[in-house]
C-alpha cells in the first residue's frame, strides 16, 4: 500500500463532540493492528514510512491527535490535555473493533501510550515509547514552549520546511528530499500562504504547567508506568534534551523494564527515517 485512507470518527469532549482524522494502511480485515501517535506539534504522516513498511503485517493507524493535522480544533484549549487524547484512543480503538492492539508513541504520543496502557483491562499488547518517559526534562519543555503556537505564515511549502529544519535538530539526519516529504503535511493553505497545521492554543497548556503540577504528573507517569506488564521497548535519541539517559535507565530497572536502544545522531526525537531505525521497531513487534 503505497499512500494511506483518511478516515474520520467523532470523539466526546467536555464541550460536545469533535472529529479525529485517522490515516490508515494495510488490509482492513488484518486483525493484527498498530496504532501510531505522533508528538506535540507534529500529526500522524510522520509515520509514513514507518507505516508503509509495516502495512503488509499490520493494519496501520496514525491518528492526527485532536487539535493537529485533519483533526478539528477543541473549543476549549484547556481539553488539550493526556486524559482527553487517552479517551480519543479508546474511541478509536473501539472503531476499529480489535480486541488488542500494538502502539507506538513518539514523545506526547508516548505518553498517551503510556496512559493507555496503564488502564485496566488496556487492549495494548505491546508498547514502544519513543524518547519519552515519565521524567521530561524542564529544558526541553522550555525550548519547545519557545517556537510552539507562534503566528508564523510562510510564502511556500519549501520556505516553511527551512523553518522547520532550524527548530528539529533532534530528528536526526535528514536529506533534503526526504525532509520535504516529511514536511508537507505540516503546512495548511491560508490564503495564498501557509501555516503551520495545528491550533496554536496547543501552546496554552504547556505554558500552564508550573513545576508544583509538573512533579505531580511526573509522580502519576511513574505510577503508570511502574503498573505496566506488556513488553515495552524505549527508544532514545542518544543527544536526546527531554529524555535523560538517567531516566531511560530507570525505566529498565523497573515498571516493565522496556529494552532499551539508543538512537546515534538522533536527538528529540528520532523519526523512523531510515531503515535502521524502523528495523528496530519491527524486530520488537514481531516477536511471539
Amino acid at each position: 500500500m503505497s499512500e494511506p485512507l483518511l478516515n474520520t470518527l467523532r470523539c466526546l469532549s467536555a464541550t460536545g463532540l469533535h472529529r479525529m482524522a485517522y490515516w490508515e494502511w494495510g488490509a482492513r480485515d488484518n486483525p493484527r493492528v498498530l496504532v501510531c501517535v505522533h508528538g506535540l506539534a507534529r500529526q500522524g504522516r510522520d509515520f509514513d514510512r514507518l507505516a508503509r513498511r509495516l502495512s503488509c503485517d499490520y493494519r496501520v493507524i496514525c491518528p492526527d491527535v485532536v487539535g493537529r493535522g485533519r483533526s478539528d480544533w477543541l473549543k476549549n484549549p484547556a481539553a488539550y490535555q493526556i486524559p482527553s487524547y487517552v479517551a480519543d484512543m479508546v474511541t478509536l480503538i473501539a472503531r476499529l473493533d480489535v480486541e488488542q492492539v500494538d502502539l507506538v508513541g513518539t514523545s506526547m504520543g508516548g505518553l498517551i501510550g503510556l496512559g493507555l496502557a496503564s488502564l485496566p483491562g488496556t487492549p495494548i499488547r505491546r508498547l514502544v515509547l519513543n524518547d519519552v518517559g515519565p521524567s521530561v526534562e524542564a529544558a526541553a519543555l522550555q525550548r519547545i514552549g519557545a517556537y510552539l503556537g507562534q503566528p508564523l505564515r510562510f510564502k511556500t511549502v519549501e520556505e516553511g520546511a527551512a523553518y522547520l529544519r532550524t527548530i528539529s535538530a533532534g530528528f536526526g539526519p535528514i536529506n533534503d528530499e526526504d525532509w520535504l516529504t516529511l514536511s508537507r503535511p505540516m503546512f495548511k493553505a491560508d490564503g495564498d500562504q501557509f501555516k503551520l497545521h495545528y491550533d496554536p492554543a496547543i501552546a496554552q497548556a504547556v505554558a500552564a504547567v508550573t513545576p508544583e503540577i509538573a512533579k505531580t504528573a511526573e509522580q502519576m507517569l511513574w505510577a503508570g508506568y511502574d503498573s505496566l506488564r506488556m513488553p515495552t521497548l524505549l527508544i532514545r535519541g542518544a543527544d536526546s534534551d527531554l529524555l535523560s539517559r538517567a531516566t531511560a535507565e530507570a525505566m529498565t530497572q523497573r515498571g516493565p523494564r522496556a529494552e532499551l536502544v539508543e538512537i546515534a545522531g538522533a536527538g528529540h526525537a528520532p523519526m523512523f527515517s531510515d531503515e535502521a531505525q524502523i528495523a528496530v521497531v519491527e524486530e520488537f513487534l514481531k516477536r511471539a
